[in-house]
């Protein structure tokens, strides 16, 4: 279990974050059009999992833009943007502000993903979305790095996160 903040008050996941170095856990989730993506349809691209409790907060919307932004710019890279919001209201987000080089996934069906990655809120006012985290993985669908950012209402490293791709 992981001890997160929200505005101070101390909050907890369900569990740690996948292992550096370790096979990511497989997932299946869902695309804005309700199809399904799993792990294995990136199969050889590296991947940045950006990770966040609702597009429909300021610091969520601001890493899915600052992660589009530079996903322009990444070789072989493909960034997933994962929350339990309804796809249509990642679609409309999507639309409303041109975001065009990052996927969003949605794991509003069954939370299995927030459950395989150790991420779900078990308590606070946020249960059971997902907590704020990056998880980086190479073409291998090995975890290079991961961050689980101590306090909600804060970014993550995009710096951190991005400079783990070159070395992975």
């Amino acid at each position: 279990m992981a001890t997160v903040t929200l505005h101070g008050d101390s909050i907890h996941t369900i569990g740690e974050l996948p292992a550096t170095g370790k096979s990511a856990p497989d997932f299946k989730l869902t695309k804005s059009d309700l199809s399904s993506a799993t792990l294995a349809d990136y199969k050889g691209k590296k991947i940045v999992l950006n990770i966040f409790p609702s597009i429909d907060t300021g610091t969520c919307a601001k890493s899915v833009r600052q992660f589009n932004k530079k996903a322009s710019e990444l070789d072989n890279t493909t960034v997933l943007c994962i929350s339990k919001d309804l796809p249509f209201a990642q679609a409309r987000f999507c639309g409303a502000e041109g975001i065009e080089n990052v996927e969003m996934l949605s794991d509003f069906r069954d939370g299995n993903f927030g459950k395989a990655y150790g991420l779900a809120f078990s308590d606070g006012p946020l249960m059971p979305l997902h907590s704020r985290a990056v998880v980086v993985l190479n073409g291998e669908g090995e975890v290079t790095y991961t961050e689980q950012v101590p306090e909600i209402v804060d970014e993550p490293n995009y710096e951190a996160a991005l400079a783990a791709l070159s070395n992975g």
